[in-house]
């Protein structure tokens, strides 16, 4: 027999009761749960009628019928998913594009040999996308460069035409003249990589196309280089990538050692570096290979071994842009060639410090050499063999400024010098 709580303060089905109704307490239960219920119910039914109607973007014949649309409607659509950087690129399952960047200014000489560097680039042209800027440039850069990369996408040949080629210009104002004295000077250095950022960053962002899986950006000035760089750096599936790079040295020059280290934009961090920015104004951008920061760093430069192994690799907090790989996913997150002070560094070594705190794994190949052509400084030329020969009379003063103006003329004026067999000792520093 079930007794009844009569204490009309206490509700009978209450659980406090003595006596519990335990039908009624079931009732009430049911009434509070049912809403809780329908929630749920109503929740997986959204879920549903969501993957139901998502269901036609991942129908396997999508891209079929995105294709059959009128192309009068101007739609493109993009599965940036298949932008993907693996280290065989190249391979007929992979075909990955790879967006050249090559930034100009008065670069006339060096045209005609960058055009034969690109014909024999072994990687298939038809997976490179060309990509120029021209700037603060008074020669014939413009034409030169319209003019050959004509006649190679005119090519008969298909193998040596490439899918694309865009030239852009624009200047930005760079004072500083394309003499090797004046372009490595200590005083221009902060400004000029300032603006050479901003120069890297435009044409970036106006070539980068949602199918390139790699950019790789190249130097004019390249005297010689493997013709299988991409497939070289890219088998090492780093995310930043760069090789070394050294210069020839003529015989009036070297004597016996015929070869220098020439970029040292690509160096590890050291105590001595990250002191010096501590004390240094985040504005100043500190340089490499002036007296005036001593930094200290270990270069890529001066870790090559002559007879090591092409493949070794070492990681890098700064790199140079000499010929710089990169995964094409790293500048679509974000990194890009400061136009300003970043971490007290700009341009290429501001990115190598950019993706390092992004994350991104930045190596450089010490053993393998990527040759830049030479260009005499004030030094060099002070190390010409003086001519013997009769005396002659002291010159004139309008003589002697003749000189000087010939001499200034030759040291402004970029020529390559022959290459020159390799040999396995270091030189004095040179900077990029």
């Amino acid at each position: 027999m079930l007794l009844r709580r009569t204490d009309p303060k206490l509700p009978e089905w209450s659980p406090t009761s003595k006596y519990y109704d335990h039908k009624k307490s079931r009732k009430y239960s049911k009434r509070r749960k049912l809403p809780g219920r329908r929630l749920v119910l109503a929740g997986i039914c959204l879920i549903f009628l969501l993957i139901y109607s998502l269901l036609p973007y991942r129908e396997p014949d999508f891209h079929a019928k995105f294709d059959k649309l009128p192309t009068e409607l101007n739609i493109e659509f993009y599965d940036l998913a298949d932008a993907t950087a693996t280290p065989y690129g190249w391979t007929e399952s992979a075909k990955e594009r790879v967006l050249f960047c090559i930034p100009l200014r008065e670069a006339s000489d060096h045209l005609p040999l960058l055009f034969t560097h690109l014909r024999n680039i072994s990687y298939p042209h038809s997976l490179i996308d060309l990509s120029f800027l021209v700037s603060d440039s008074e020669d014939d850069t413009l034409a030169l460069l319209t003019s050959l990369l004509t006649e190679i996408q005119e090519h008969p040949s298909p193998e040596l035409r490439f899918n694309r080629a865009d030239i852009y210009e624009k200047d930005f104002g760079q004072f500083v003249s394309q003499g090797f004295s004046d372009r490595h000077g200590f005083a221009a250095q902060g400004p000029r990589r300032k603006l050479m950022g901003r120069a890297r960053n435009w044409l970036l962002a106006s070539a980068l196309r949602p199918e390139h899986s790699w950019v790789y950006w190249r130097d004019a000035d390249i005297e010689s280089a493997p013709s299988t760089i991409l497939e070289d750096l890219m088998m090492h599936n780093s995310d930043v990538i760069v090789p070394n790079v050294w210069r020839p040295l003529p015989e009036w020059i070297g004597g016996e050692q015929r070869e220098q280290p020439y970029d040292l934009n690509a160096w590890q961090e050291s105590d001595a570096g990250l002191e010096l920015a501590k004390s240094l104004s985040e504005d100043v951008v500190i340089v490499e290979g002036y007296a005036e920061y001593a930094t200290w760093r270990p270069h890529l430069a001066y870790a090559r071994n002559a007879e090591g192994d092409l493949h070794d690799e070492v990681d890098l907090d700064g790199v140079g842009g000499v010929s710089l790989l990169v995964k094409a996913s790293v500048f679509r997150a974000g990194a890009n060639f400061p136009g300003f002070a970043f971490m007290n560094h700009a341009e290429t070594e501001g990115f190598g410090k950019m993706a390092k705190r992004m994350g991104y794994r930045v190596i450089g190949l010490p053993n393998y050499v990527v040759w830049h052509v030479f260009e005499p400084s004030v030094d060099d030329m002070s190390k010409l063999p003086k001519k013997h020969g009769s005396k002659r009379k002291p010159l004139t003063k309008k003589e002697r400024a003749e000189k000087e103006a010939e001499k200034k003329a030759l040291e402004d004026e970029e020529f390559q010098i022959p290459q020159v067999p390799q040999a396995d000792e270091s030189a004095e520093e040179s900077t990029d």
